[in-house]
């Protein structure tokens, strides 16, 4: 079939393509694997040799000519169809437009960024570790060894006999000591999630920790008071006065329970504080030797301080919210009470 013939045959039948697909049915019929074009390259091993060079520009010049009215034809169907689509639609621009809504930060995400940027400010570093880790750097290296009934307030979930969800986030001060191969001296917080069974409205199977390390020469009870003063103050209102009560854990000694003045009644008694005027938010203490010991560091040389409150507990506080599991599921209702705006 000659140039004339296929250009010519090409265009009467461009004539009756009305859409898209008809036009990629047709186009296979020229440039598909057994399309009229394909054929003619095929044929090229019977042309003789001194042809063949006229024969090759024959073929180039045949699909640069079958492409560029396929392409040409494609731009009409589309310039068609998209005025088509504008007349169907008519937009009437002198309507308001629709407002967006604009979201705003979970209150736990708050309280992380601000405990964050308090401690950083500080001279802390923050750090992480993994939410499943082993029984060893869980319990034992913090002074937890099998059978010790402290293990029972911190029940887990466990994977085998190895490995469990974290119930707390000190694994990743163990971790970090033992990271420390020179031995120099900490200052780290670690938020993330931890794992216990519980469920009511005041404990929850997952929550946020944010717990702190500071480890050192010379480091006392008097500095871990001090901090926590500011932390308190800072994060919930000048006026806010902090207490010491003495208690027990494992991994400090001695150990202490932190109350801070109620946010509702400012410490003269309500049912939220059970007419105390307190309300308890944490746990501190300087840190045991043997935990030190366990992740390299020389007692005799350092000591240090470790502190762990509950995020979730400070969110509580700090927003009012009367039930822990809210904060968790996601029900729009109660996050967008967290500064919502709209916005154009």
């Amino acid at each position: 079939m000659e140039r004339e013939n296929i250009i010519e045959n090409l265009e009467k039948e461009l004539i009756n393509v009305k859409n898209k697909n008809d036009l990629a049915n047709l186009k296979a019929t020229y440039l598909g694997k057994s399309g009229i074009v394909t054929n003619l390259s095929l044929k090229m091993k019977e042309i003789p040799n001194e042809e063949k060079r006229e024969y090759g520009k024959f073929l180039n010049e045949i699909k640069e000519l079958v492409t560029k009215k396929f392409d040409d034809l494609l731009k009409e169907i589309d310039k068609r169809e998209l005025e088509e689509k504008l007349n169907r639609e008519k937009i009437d621009i002198t309507l308001p437009s629709r407002r967006k809504m604009k979201g705003s930060i979970h209150p736990m995400t708050r309280v992380v960024e601000e405990l964050e940027d308090l401690f950083v400010s500080m001279g802390y570093d923050v750090v992480n570790g993994p939410e499943i880790d082993t029984d060893l750097n869980c319990f034992t290296k913090l002074n937890l060894p099998a059978g010790h009934p402290a293990r029972d307030s911190q029940d887990t979930f466990y994977l085998d006999d190895d490995y469990l969800l974290r119930p707390h986030t000190s694994p990743a001060q163990v971790r970090t000591m033992e990271a420390n191969e020179e031995k120099t001296p900490l200052r780290i917080v670690c938020p993330g999630k931890v794992y216990r069974r519980d469920d009511d409205a005041t404990h929850s199977h997952q929550f946020m920790q944010f717990e702190g390390l500071v480890v050192g020469e010379d480091i006392s009870l008097a500095d871990l008071k001090g901090t926590l003063e500011l932390f308190a103050k800072k994060l919930l209102g000048e006026k806010t006065n902090v207490r010491f009560r003495p208690s027990y854990f494992p991994f400090t000694e001695p150990s202490c329970e932190v109350d801070v003045t109620c946010f509702k009644c400012g410490g003269k008694g309500c049912s939220l504080c059970k007419q105390t005027g307190w309300i308890e938010v944490l746990g501190a203490g300087v840190v045991h030797p043997n935990v030190l010991k366990m992740s390299g560091y020389d007692p005799e040389k350092y000591t240090g301080f470790a502190f762990g409150p509950g995020i979730d507990r400070f969110a509580m506080f700090k927003y009012g919210i009367t039930d822990i599991r809210q904060i968790y599921t996601n029900d729009i209702r109660f996050l967008e009470q967290f500064d919502r705006k709209d916005v154009e």
